[in-house]
């Protein structure tokens, strides 16, 4: 059966490399040549190959580098690798992978933290993800702006798993607090992105609570509320009024992008004439500028 991969890579099977050698290169303390030599063996489990010899092997030399090109290239590999028995149950080994998850989580380095959280996104056994729990929400408020972003999405991707709503009971409302604090731009339209698609009664409430706000927040947030706008209008018949007060306030912002998708929001909810007018305005003034 074949499996999803965030990675493609072109491969030359004409040119394969022997298992052997990726194993005495990894084995080895010349971080260029385990780089080498894990691109190596990402590629060739890519194509077809399952190379579990190299796993224990991986495990020795290969957690413990400090090295971040390393260290991205072994979340490749632990991506790629089958995690679970032909029954479905997570392998023992992976108890091993779990521990280095950890220590990832809690490294001093925020680059390890935030590509491991990501790591996390594209994971969906529980059983790996379960011990993991605490730690990813610690970086949730983590200082740096970074590991908040993914320490978000960890959350937001976990939560969507079949049973994540049993790992992260009240995931929707502790995004809810973290975006009521939240000062970066990404990490607040990743927070908010998050309540729009688990829990669209929050996103809603955050939005209407700060009006007024909405104009200065960052490009890729006011996208996110032009979308939750389009699909709660007709819904929300009460507040109508209050969401085509922040598609005209958004017709002022710099981006061009923004005021692209409200004169096209504004065309999509109201055949009235007085939008449709400030729609097609809006068009032919972005056409001139």
């Amino acid at each position: 059966m074949e499996k999803s991969c965030s990675l493609l890579i072109h491969f030359d099977k004409g040119t394969p490399a022997l298992a052997n050698e990726i194993k005495v290169a990894l084995e080895g303390n010349d971080d260029t040549a385990k780089i080498d030599a894990m691109k190596k063996a990402v590629m060739l489990l890519l194509n077809g190959e399952t190379l579990p010899q190299l796993f224990i092997t991986i495990v020795r030399y290969v957690l413990p580098s400090e090295d971040h090109t390393v260290q991205k290239l072994l979340l490749l590999y632990l991506e790629i690798i089958a995690k679970t028995d032909s029954k479905g149950k997570v392998l023992p080994e992976m108890i091993l992978i779990c521990q280095n998850l950890r220590n990832n989580l809690q490294h001093p380095n925020e680059y390890i933290r935030g590509v491991t959280l990501r790591f996390l996104c594209r994971i969906c056994e529980t059983e790996i993800i379960e011990p993991l729990i605490p730690s990813i929400l610690a970086n949730l408020e983590h200082r740096n702006p970074f590991v908040r972003r993914n320490a978000i999405l960890a959350v937001n991707a976990i939560y969507k798993l079949p049973h994540g709503d049993h790992l992260l009971v009240d995931a929707p409302e502790m995004i809810e607090k973290v975006l009521s604090t939240e000062a970066d731009q990404s990490a607040k339209r990743n927070a908010f992105l998050m309540l729009y698609t688990c829990a669209q009664d929050l996103a809603v409430h955050y939005l209407l609570t700060h009006v007024d706000k909405v104009f200065e927040w960052g490009e890729s947030l006011q996208m996110v509320v032009l979308d939750l706008i389009r699909k709660v209008y007709r819904s929300h018949t009460r507040e109508k009024g209050k969401y085509i007060k922040i598609i005209i306030s958004l017709l002022n912002v710099p981006s061009a992008t923004v005021i692209f998708e409200c004169a096209g929001t504004l065309v999509s909810l109201s055949s009235a004439p007085t939008p449709i007018r400030v729609a097609a305005s809006t068009y032919c003034q972005l056409l001139t500028n």
